[in-house]
Order: C-alpha cells, then structure tokens, then sequence
C-alpha cells in the first residue's frame, strides 16, 4: 500500500435544521431508479431520514461501507433533550437491519454523492434540502490506497454472507447451464 492524496467527499447534517420533509430520500430514490427519475421507491435511496415525529426528532442518515457483521452497540444517546439510539447514527448496510439494502436483491447501498452529475455539483440530496440541514464539504488527505474488489465480487461476496458460497455456486452452475442449453 502507498499515501495518496485524494480528494474526500461528505456531507455534514445539521440535525437541528431538519424538518423531516424527506426530499433527500425522492430526489435520490428517483436519480437512482433504472432508467434516471422513472420511480420513486425510497427503499433505494442512499439516504434515509430516521423519524419521530412525536419526540420531534428527525435524522438523516447517507449510507456508507457494507459491514459482515452486527456491531454490539446498543447504547442511547441524548442530545438536546432528544433521544437518540446509536444505530441511528450508523451509515453500514449491516445483517441487523434492513436500512440501506436494494429491494429487490438484497446487496448493500451505498452513497456515491450523485457521481454521475457533471463535475462540481453538489448531490442532489443536497441541492434539495429545503432547510439547508444536509451540507456538501470536500477536502483532501493523504490516505493508504489499497487494492478494491471489484462491483462484482463485492455484490457476490454480500451474496454469499446471506445464502452460503454453496447455495451460490449451485446457482451459478444452474444457470450456466441454461445459458448453454
């Protein structure tokens, strides 16, 4: 592995700010829908608003890395008089929760800040944000390259923590086989 310097996208949520509108969760359901804007399913946003209205407590969260296994937090936290559990603050698809899971197969979401929008826009979630809570910020750091799977080794590697390597390579040689025949 060696330092690189790249550039660090985030965006930073001002939890006082949100109003729990949802208009992060449309707008970035609808650019990922196949084809771009085509359907609105916020089950395949890459940001989810956790919400409570009766405790007055609204909380976006974007997705981030997949992890295998369940973390053991369990703790709660209070901020400004409002209750919060940790797993709400957590960006992971984890085996815990269904949060940040695509519908249909089950492989884990992740946020890639619109990287199909034309360079030096903001995500759309962003742009939306009626009340300014969602904010874009880019810096650089010199951080450890290392090697990456692939998309699809990532998407099989999820698929074997969920059915077993057997069950998909039974599969795949099913299906082969129907390729040929």
């Amino acid at each position: 592995m060696s330092k690189v310097k790249k550039k660090i996208k985030s965006i930073k949520i001002d939890v006082d700010k949100c109003n729990g509108c949802r208009a992060c969760e449309m707008i970035c359901s609808a650019f990922h829908a196949n084809p771009k804007y085509s359907s609105n399913n916020p089950e395949r946003s890459r940001i989810r608003l956790i919400r409570e209205p009766l405790k007055d407590v609204y909380l976006p969260i974007y997705a981030g890395e997949y992890a295998k296994a369940e973390c053991m937090g369990r703790d709660k936290y209070v901020i400004d008089g409002k209750e919060y559990g940790e797993c709400s603050f957590c960006r992971a698809s984890c085996p815990s929760r269904d949060a940040f899971k695509e519908p249909d197969s089950g492989l884990p979401l992740k946020c890639d800040m619109c990287e199909d929008l034309p360079p030096g826009e903001k995500p759309l979630c962003v742009q939306r944000c009626l009340n300014d809570a969602l904010i874009y910020e880019e810096r650089e750091e010199e951080v450890e390259e290392e090697v990456k799977l692939e998309d699809v080794e990532t998407g099989l590697e999820s698929m074997v923590d969920k059915y077993g390597l057997q069950k998909i390579m039974d599969t795949v040689a099913r299906m082969s086989m129907s390729k040929k025949g």
